[in-house]
């Protein structure tokens, strides 16, 4: 069971994980040197620890402990209790979910493990923003994507803001980073997908028939600012748009990521 224990000094260096959590570029180095990253929340801590991640400690005001008390017998990590004015001293913000667990990183599957089995995959080039990278993890796992490939650019699903965006389907959903952007869509067809882009081509077709009767299929998608890269556009199997109104050229990616899975997760393979 875990060790409850009462703290009254925000600079305990005992605290030294949940540390200015606002700052994106610290964090991002110090998350990868300690091989650790932050969960939020306590539908978020519980589904981290679930999908087998080991607690290193958590940090909770009183009134979250009973939530959490299944989850706390199961661990011998420590569990700092401290009132919530000195817990936004500590991380710099106002911890409104009340918990926040401190957890393992573990090693990434092989992009042939990630894809053993699969039948929609997303595939992500450069996505660089948190929300954005999150949404569609969320929208995968909710709309019947079995897996996420990311290019080697794309921001950290396990980052905090990502992980409380997609309400913890990073844990749900297998994911890996592609070794190499030069060849990853060429990697992706040899295991079998048919890789279908979205993307404002000029010979793109709408995405219900790019997918249609195709049994593997990775949704390709690219920055938030200028799409895929010509090299990707060039590599994928077929071009797809979804189709507006006029006057409005695009969705944002996440809401397209969403649109676009809800339509290939429908598909009928012959």
């Amino acid at each position: 069971m875990a060790e409850l224990v009462e703290v009254d000094d925000p600079a305990d260096p005992r605290l030294g994980d949940y540390r200015d959590l606002r700052d994106v570029q610290l964090r991002k180095s110090f998350e990868a040197e300690h091989g650790l990253f932050l969960a939020e929340g306590e539908k978020v801590v519980r589904r981290a620890v679930e999908a087998g991640h080991s607690p290193r400690s958590f940090l909770m005001a009183p009134r979250w402990l009973d939530g959490l008390a299944d989850v706390l017998a199961r661990t011998d990590a420590p569990c700092y209790v401290l009132a919530e004015s000195l817990a936004e001293q500590v991380t710099g913000f106002h911890v409104h979910r009340g918990a926040l667990a401190s957890l393992e990183r573990r090693p990434l599957p092989s992009v042939p493990e990630v894809l053993a089995g699969a039948r929609s995959v997303l595939v992500l080039e450069d996505l660089v923003d948190h929300t954005n990278v999150g949404a569609v993890f969320r929208s995968g796992a909710a709309l019947g994507f079995d897996a996420v490939l990311l290019a080697p650019r794309c921001a950290d699903p396990l980052y905090r803001r990502s992980i409380k965006v997609a309400m913890g389907a990073v844990f749900a959903l297998p994911w890996t980073r592609l070794p190499d952007w030069s060849t990853a869509l060429d990697e992706v067809s040899d295991a079998g997908f048919t890789t279908v882009a979205l993307t404002l081509a000029d010979d793109a077709v709408p995405i219900e028939q790019s997918v249609a009767g195709l049994d593997r299929v990775a949704l390709v998608l690219g920055s938030e600012g200028h799409g895929l890269s010509p090299r990707w556009q060039a590599m994928a199997d077929r071009h797809a748009i979804i189709p507006m109104r006029e006057g409005i050229d695009s969705l944002n990616v996440a809401a397209a990521s969403a649109v676009a899975c809800y339509v290939t997760a429908r598909r009928t393979a012959t």
